[in-house]
């Protein structure tokens, strides 16, 4: 349910108003526009009358019914694009972003000279997987501590900003310094590491599992939102389908579709998609056309010798001349790489 609020209400008589519905056992989600104030009301909302409540509160011209199961996450509640600012860096609102970087953090020579060259490239976020869930118990799971030790080194050498993945609560206090927080494709439906993400107040990357419908990852979102916590990016990284020629199936209608029902960024993972590097460019540019707002590329120094997903990687030359194609691509869609 959410309460449109007349213009030029002051904010003490909106916190008073939001304050007395809160006391009733509801939270609430401030989304405030050009000219107007919205209170969304999250909870079983059954129980209010919508119409007393306009009536009785002169500060509300009208009250509407949210039909979805997502209410913070929903355009309709928040017509206007969120940009997700990570330092200097912001996703939405017409600036693309490219995080790129290793499946695995490797070694220090390994992560600082990708990190240099994919800066160099045009890249403005670096990835590395530090804690990495992996299908088969014996395989590489990561540096893990020195992992996120080595992605900071890296930060240092070259300013980018660091996207890693936590793989449950518990290593949360290792990840304070970490600027931007994966929730991978396994954990999308962890719902204990969802609030707690939601109330560590770091912008939160989260991926579609790859057997879960647009519906289900917003309402993944929504409890990240519901915990305070709105500055969420949107993933699609591919589904499960009964095709085998790619490792997963890349859902490029998800873009357009979660625009229009979300108002949270959205970028596009064609690396896990595809699970093929020769998949990865003409996806990315897919991509771009469809009107996602980056891209998540893995991007090796070695691929050949990865310790994960070496498959699926471009090298640095690869990358760079991706990155040159992209360039003029987004001008075209009237965006602006980096920032």
């Amino acid at each position: 349910m959410i309460f449109v609020l007349k213009p030029g209400v002051a904010q003490p008589k909106i916190d008073d108003f939001a304050q007395r519905l809160e006391e009733r056992g509801f939270k609430t989600f401030l989304s405030t526009g050009t000219e107007h104030t919205v209170v969304c009301l999250i909870g079983n909302t059954a129980s209010i009358d919508m119409d007393a409540v306009v009536e009785t509160n002169d500060i509300v011209e009208y009250g509407r019914r949210v039909t979805e199961p997502y209410k913070a996450v929903n355009r309709n509640v928040h017509p206007a694009d969120t940009m997700v600012k990570v330092g200097e860096v912001v996703f939405g609102q017409g600036m693309f972003q490219v995080i790129s970087g290793p499946c695995s953090v490797e070694s220090e020579e390994q992560i600082i000279a990708v990190a240099r060259s994919v800066k160099a490239s045009g890249a403005t976020l670096l990835r590395g997987g530090a804690f990495k869930p992996r299908t088969s118990p014996y395989a590489f799971k990561g540096l893990q501590e020195e992992g996120l030790r080595l992605l900071l080194l890296a930060k240092r050498e070259t300013g980018l900003p660091i996207v890693t993945e936590v793989m449950n609560q518990t290593q949360l206090p290792l990840f304070e310094d970490i600027d931007v927080i994966q929730i991978g494709a396994r954990n999308m439906q962890n719902f204990d590491l969802l609030r707690e993400v939601g109330r560590f107040n770091k912008p939160v990357l989260l991926k579609r599992g790859l057997a879960n419908t647009l519906e289900e990852l917003l309402m993944s979102a929504e409890y990240i939102l519901s915990e305070g916590n709105n500055q969420v990016i949107l993933c699609e990284r591919g589904i499960r389908t009964f095709e085998t020629a790619t490792r997963n199936t890349l859902d490029i209608s998800a873009v357009p579709l979660l625009k229009q029902k979300s108002h949270l960024p959205v970028i596009v993972d064609p690396s896990h998609a595809a699970g093929l590097r020769g998949l990865v460019s003409p996806l990315a540019r897919a991509a771009v056309a469809v009107g996602a707002d980056g891209l998540m590329i893995e991007t090796h120094n070695d691929p050949a010798n990865a310790l994960s997903d070496g498959a699926q990687s471009l090298d640095l030359l690869q990358f760079d001349v991706l990155m040159q194609d992209l360039k003029a691509r987004i001008e075209f869609e009237g965006k602006c790489l980096g920032n």
